[in-house]
């Protein structure tokens, strides 16, 4: 894995502590190890930062807004970045948690069960 920057590590302090609706509902569904796997919130990865992240399965979980449409190449060169160390990138979008959690878990869930603990 890649060391961050200290910018990059400041700058996901704050977004810890000033997480969307959307992140806030997947966290209290995904914290303190509930699918059996840890994930850490906004975790500095070289210089991005991940919104939720599991060491042990290398899964990565972005949430994407709507500032996401015009951001699609910055995306895919994030997630070809994570790919490269390994790393599987589920993408859901923020109305997609907010409307749909169950079916979000089970998605990330089917991914965690899949994934080889390290």
């Amino acid at each position: 894995m890649y060391k961050a920057a200290p910018h990059t590590i400041a700058n996901a302090r704050k977004l810890r502590k000033s997480m969307t609706d959307a992140e806030r509902l997947l966290w209290s569904k995904i914290r303190n190890e509930q699918l059996g796997v840890k994930f850490r919130k906004q975790v500095p990865i070289g210089r991005y930062i991940i919104d939720f992240y599991c060491y042990q399965c290398k899964v990565a979980i972005e949430l994407d807004g709507s500032q996401h449409m015009d951001q699609v190449e910055y995306d895919a060169v994030r997630t070809d970045f994570l790919a490269g160390d390994g790393t599987t990138v589920l993408r859901f979008w923020n109305n997609e948690v907010l409307n749909n959690i169950d079916g979000v878990i089970e998605t990330v869930l089917g991914l965690v069960k899949q994934a080889p603990s390290r």
